[in-house]
């Protein structure tokens, strides 16, 4: 017999976050919210089910950004209520909005190590790449 529920955990954590992902992609209609921009990243529900960290990733300007999250929350009383029709669980988690800027932090990461690299264009990276400078000597 397994200790704890981990188990169980892992797979409340992957429905909640799909649920949650449906409900903020289709159901919200706050303007403030752009659903093709907006994305869960991760999300954590408490073992006794009562809250729920939801990180969002937002692909805009900082302003945006704020804006999207002051939405969300807003909509917080109506993306819970939906939760609870989709999902039965024993309790419907309190659920709370994060900003995470993982995925903005880790394009620019990206960017800085090809500029160090020499490589301002990422298709030039490639192109530089399939050049076997064997070929030239072959044909000599």
């Amino acid at each position: 017999m397994r200790k704890g529920n981990s188990f169980r955990g892992g797979r409340t954590n992957s429905d909640v976050q799909r649920v949650l992902s449906h409900i903020i992609m289709y159901e919200v209609k706050d303007p403030r919210v752009n659903p093709v921009r907006t994305t869960i990243t991760k999300l954590e529900v408490t073992k006794d089910l009562k809250y729920c960290k939801v990180y969002i990733s937002v692909l805009d300007n900082d302003a945006a950004k704020a804006e999207c999250i002051r939405g969300l929350e807003s909509a917080k009383g109506f993306i819970r209520k939906s939760l609870a029709d989709s999902l039965n669980l024993r309790n419907t988690p309190e659920i709370s909005f994060t900003l995470d800027n993982s995925i903005e932090y880790g394009v620019e990461m990206s960017k800085k190590i090809d500029e160090i690299l020499g490589h301002d264009n990422p298709e030039e990276a490639v192109d530089q790449e399939n050049d076997d400078p064997d070929e030239d000597n072959e044909e000599a």
